[in-house]
């Protein structure tokens, strides 16, 4: 297989660990390794303290497995398998699921090798639109009929969504679930971002749990903001799917970073801190970003997010985002994210709102409006 330049992560690559400030971070603010120990219970603690530096089971640490399966409803350690981060939970399902020549429907814009892989794999990759709308980005269930055929094999969907914040109510879910269910399509729910709902009533029910064909992604990096750890996993009632992308993973990590598995489960068993210091934080973020796009809505067509710590706003001058953006770093030293790294038209871009220096960098990006746009 031939694999494009993955253009996200080559951005990032130039850039990330050289500007200081990250506006357009996809991941929450991140943890000390002090902090996260010092969450940890008597036994996640004892088994840190003596933790041999050995290899790791290839489906992931049992008690680990043990734990995130207590996300999902339906679903025990056997139906768990752990991996290096998302990505290679993504490449690993692909690559054992799909065949030449089958029918994939993935969102637009999308994490690119949500899509690329499929096309590598010689797939027919149809893009299901999320929407730009008055009151913020949708996804509407008739795209997915209109593209969905007897010969699809996998619906893809990521809610909520990277990078628009769009989201759906459990009533959707389980119509995208019927949908698949109706030409026996297996459903790929991309959920990196569960649990960063930013009200309760708009939390949803993993997919995993509602349909014996969907697989649930999860992963350590996003909601609580432990991206070093490269944890992360796949949760699905298909056993035999699962023992598939297992052997599969074989060829790529083996197994898992033996500290990492247990800091992982620290981390979960710690969930209810860590989460809420987190949504703690994007509210106060949401709050200041309000009030900046509030005051420069003739330069910034802003619509506020539901869900995740990701958003897409628009830059309404002429300037291309691009230019504007590498013009931003050079003077602030501030990192915003260009639509077309997501092939996406337009003048769109990715902004984080999960850090704590969202104040800070906000402020630098004002300070450049002022300067170099006179406004």
């Amino acid at each position: 297989m031939k694999f494009p330049s993955f253009k996200l992560e080559k951005f990032f690559e130039k850039w990330e660990f050289n500007t200081p400030y990250l506006l357009c971070a996809s991941d929450n603010e991140s943890l000390s390794m002090k902090e996260l120990v010092a969450l940890a219970d008597e036994e996640s603690l004892n088994l840190w303290e003596n933790l041999q530096l050995g290899y790791t089971y290839v489906p992931g640490l049992p008690i680990l497995r043990k734990e995130i399966a207590k996300l999902y409803q339906g679903i025990d350690e056997n139906g768990v398998g752990t991996f290096a981060g998302a990505e290679e939970a993504i490449y690993s399902v692909m690559n054992v699921l799909l065949q030449k020549g089958d029918h994939v429907i993935v969102p637009k814009p999308c994490y690119q090798s949500l899509f690329t892989l499929p096309q590598s794999l010689g797939c027919t990759v149809s893009p299901l639109p999320i929407r730009e709308g008055k009151d913020g980005w949708y996804f509407d269930l008739e795209d997915l009929t209109a593209l969905l055929t007897p010969q699809t094999k996998l619906i893809v969907i990521n809610f909520p969504h990277n990078p628009t914040s769009a989201h759906i109510d459990q009533a959707i879910l389980e119509k995208i679930v019927e949908h698949a269910r109706s030409v026996g399509a297996y459903l790929l729910s991309d959920e990196v971002y569960r649990f960063s709902e930013h009200q309760t009533q708009h939390s949803l029910p993993p997919a995993a749990s509602l349909y014996e064909k969907a697989i649930s992604i999860g992963v350590m990096s996003k909601t609580f903001g432990l991206a070093g750890l490269r944890i992360g996993w796949l949760a699905t009632q298909d056993v035999g799917l699962l023992k598939k992308c297992l052997d599969f993973k074989c060829y790529l990590s083996l197994c898992n970073s033996a500290p990492s598995e247990i800091l992982a489960l620290i981390a979960l068993r710690a969930k209810k801190q860590i989460i809420e210091r987190n949504l703690n934080i994007i509210r106060a973020n949401l709050e200041k970003l309000g009030s900046f796009f509030n005051q420069y809505k003739d330069i910034f067509e802003w619509k506020k997010p539901q869900a995740g710590s990701t958003a897409f706003p628009k830059l309404l001058l002429n300037t291309p985002i691009d230019s504007f953006i590498e013009d931003l770093i050079a003077k602030e030293g501030v990192l915003l994210l260009p639509g077309s790294v997501y092939e996406f038209p337009g003048n769109y871009f990715r902004l984080g709102f999960g850090r704590k220096d969202l104040p800070e960098a906000l402020m630098r990006l004002e300070r450049y409006l002022h300067n170099h746009f006179k406004v």
